[in-house]
């Protein structure tokens, strides 16, 4: 995979920014997207190994459109500025992210503001055993890569409903986001040992995106 491509394709269609260019260069946008695609399945050979639990999840099936949805989001450009995809993506369940774009690049999973359903699962899930979850995120490693769970903007100022002020795990209990981020730069995707590096991360992810796949599903 040529990332070279990828980011010079990505730069040019910003500043592009509609169908007709678009249209003027679709082969080469499907010449980009092929070759991540490949890259992707790859990758996904390689992580199969390491997670006995890897749900199958083809490069083609978790790549995102690179269109944006218009209809709900109508000031939004055209197109993104980024690739992304989700990999190990069973249903209702938070997959690996892999993004990388013009403005930002990044390796993430997690629930990213799950509905009611799936936030009370999650929260008796930390109710009834907060304590491993709490030594996922204190793993000296795991702070080094992702430094702690992602900042919640929306997180409650007070008390869930159902639960005590001065529960052990309030603090977590009060999230409405529950994931974690590894930012990447342009440079450490132009190395040779890229995807040696995103095999790392989803290795250390592992534990943290398998408790709140447990809680959701139990």
């Amino acid at each position: 995979m040529d990332f070279n491509e990828l980011f010079l394709f990505l730069s040019d269609l910003q500043n592009n920014n509609h169908k007709e260019w678009m249209d003027t260069n679709r082969k080469r946008y499907h010449t980009v997207r092929n070759s991540f695609i490949n890259w992707l399945d790859e990758l996904e050979s390689r992580l199969a190994v390491i997670d006995p639990d890897y749900y199958p999840t083809s490069g083609r099936k978790g790549l995102n459109r690179i269109n944006n949805n218009l209809l709900f989001h109508p000031n939004r450009p055209v197109y993104k500025d980024h690739f992304a995809a989700g990999l190990d993506q069973r249903s209702k369940q938070g997959d690996f992210y892999i993004q990388i774009g013009i403005n930002d690049c990044e390796l993430a999973g997690g629930y990213w503001k799950p509905d009611s359903k799936i936030l009370t699962s999650i929260r008796e899930a930390i109710d009834y055993n907060g304590e491993e979850l709490q030594k996922i995120l204190n793993k000296k490693s795991f702070k080094e890569i992702f430094g702690g769970l992602f900042h919640d903007k929306d997180k409650l100022k007070g008390t869930p409903k159902g639960f005590s002020s001065d529960h052990k795990y309030i603090d977590l209990l009060r999230h409405r986001t529950f994931a974690v981020i590894h930012p990447l730069t342009k440079e450490d995707i132009l190395k040779d040992d890229f995807m040696d590096k995103v095999v790392h991360v989803y290795q250390e992810m592992l534990p943290f995106r398998r408790y709140f796949n447990q809680a959701v599903t139990v």
